[in-house]
């Protein structure tokens, strides 16, 4: 199952599980014009077999329901399921939470736990990789088999790291060692050479004794030096080797500017709002909530209730059909796919295009901040992986002289890897402004301290807010 589920024009689930032909055959049977050919391969168990694959992943849809129609999570579902619909023996699952709620996170996690035949997963979701069998991480040092779960996996990688910083230390104290014999034989070298010049100088010596021992003391002074090199270099090679280690095993750290939003300030008030892409339809009914000072928002529910429509609403994107919005002017969206960032463009070049005031030195600064330095801020962004492109957005957005007091946040955990997500959690803990964020990893909400939820598609189709905390 690949990581994103295309929708072709005209295509539906059945077109996805690849029995458009076979479905028709059976619907000819049934009205009574199929040859006697196909009412020989008909399969009169298809249709009750596409119902249980797709009960098997929460999705309430038939096999003629149009791909197009469906939300993105949902379209994963409908790929798993025609992932597992012909039974194969192996499977390959490329991020297959990744647009998923919980309840498609649960679906994924009971068809892996119950899964007979061999299995490779791809992803990056902590609570998933709590129920494999091994992990196989690749890093800059290559490929690295971890028997057992991610908690036996982060264990284990916490033992390296530690072994590591060891190997380090001990690295740099042999490296200091080794520059200091080196100062040592030169010292003892130049005092030798200022000796040979006070005899010769005194004129006591014979001068073929005086040119034997001077041959002698640069041979002997020569291969002391290269000695000395060839330690000092295997020292220097050795804390290089430690040191790539050790910044391959640590987790990534940024830093961001802090924002100064007073506790009492309101960055976002939405009442009776009411809206969605469909009037007679609205997703979004009679919502009202605020956000002041640095609060820390959830916005969640199951694919289809209205989440992102939510955030174009406030963002102004979308119109509502109802209600207020009353919005800081400080604020920026991050989604998914980080739209504002200009794909044929470098990475400082969008920093400057969105910063226009800052100067070239902090622009550059700021993006180190960012863990993007020298020649990496010259990479174009359409080159870039999902957990780059997100750094450079947040890089771009937050990275000013000045970072805005409400931070919006849609699916920022989507296609990153492992370290940018413990590097993003990282940031935006320290981060000290306002955030509302829209995700369905449980590991990441509680990481950046969410204190409030906003619960989408309740069963009366309102919206429900959490208690303050």
């Amino acid at each position: 199952m690949r990581q994103e589920v295309s929708a072709p024009a005209g295509s539906t689930i059945a077109s996805l599980f690849g029995i458009e032909a076979a479905l028709d055959v059976l619907h000819r049977a049934q009205e009574g014009h199929a040859t006697l050919d196909e009412l020989a391969e008909a399969d009169w168990t298809l249709e009750e077999r596409v119902r249980d694959a797709l009960a098997h992943v929460n999705l309430e849809a038939d096999a003629w329901t149009s791909l197009a129609a469906l939300s993105g999570g949902q379209r994963t579902r409908a790929g798993l399921a025609a992932a597992v619909f012909s039974k194969p023996d192996f499977l390959l699952l490329d991020e297959p939470t990744n647009n998923l709620d919980q309840e498609g996170r649960d679906a994924v996690r009971r068809l892996i736990e119950s899964w007979k035949g061999g299995l490779i997963v791809v992803s990056h979701d902590r609570d998933l990789l709590e129920h494999v069998d091994a992990i196989v991480e690749m890093t800059a040092l290559g490929a690295t088999r971890y028997g057992g779960t991610w908690s036996h996996y982060r264990a284990r990688k916490a033992v390296e790291l530690a072994a590591a910083e060891h190997d380090l230390a001990h690295a740099q104290k042999q490296q200091a060692l080794a520059e200091k014999k080196a100062r040592e034989a030169a010292e003892r070298q130049i005092r030798r050479d200022a000796g040979g010049a006070r005899k010769a100088a005194k004129g006591d010596m014979p001068r073929i004794l005086l040119g034997a021992r001077k041959n002698a003391a640069e041979a002997s002074g020569g291969s002391g030096k290269r000695l000395t090199e060839r330690i000092s270099a295997r020292a220097d090679e050795a804390v290089a080797t430690a040191r790539s280690r050790v910044e391959v095993l640590q987790q990534l750290s940024i830093v961001l500017p802090r924002t100064g939003l007073p506790a009492g300030r309101t960055v976002l008030s939405v009442a009776d709002l009411t809206g969605g892409y469909d009037p007679s339809r609205p997703l979004i009914r009679c919502l009202s909530f605020s956000v002041t000072g640095p609060e820390r928002l959830a916005i969640v529910g199951p694919n289809g209730a209205g989440k992102t429509t939510l955030l174009k609403l406030i963002a102004g994107d979308l119109a509502p059909a109802g209600g207020s919005i009353k919005l800081t002017p400080s604020y920026t969206v991050i989604d998914q796919h980080v739209s504002f960032l200009d794909q044929d463009a470098t990475i400082l070049d969008n920093f400057k295009r969105l910063n226009s005031a800052a100067t070239e030195n902090a622009c550059r600064a700021a993006l180190a901040g960012f863990l993007f330095r020298a020649e990496a801020t010259s990479q174009q962004v359409g080159t870039l992986s999902g957990g780059q492109m997100l750094r450079a957005g947040l890089a771009c957005r937050l990275g000013g002289e000045k970072p805005p007091e409400l931070l919006i946040l849609d699916e920022p955990t989507n296609h990153l890897d492992l370290d940018s997500v413990n590097a993003i959690e990282a940031a935006l803990q320290a981060y000290d402004g306002a955030l509302l964020v829209v995700s369905h990893d449980e590991p990441f909400l509680a990481a950046i301290s969410i204190n409030r939820r906003i619960v989408l598609g309740s069963p009366e189709d309102v919206c429900l807010e959490a208690p303050r905390s």
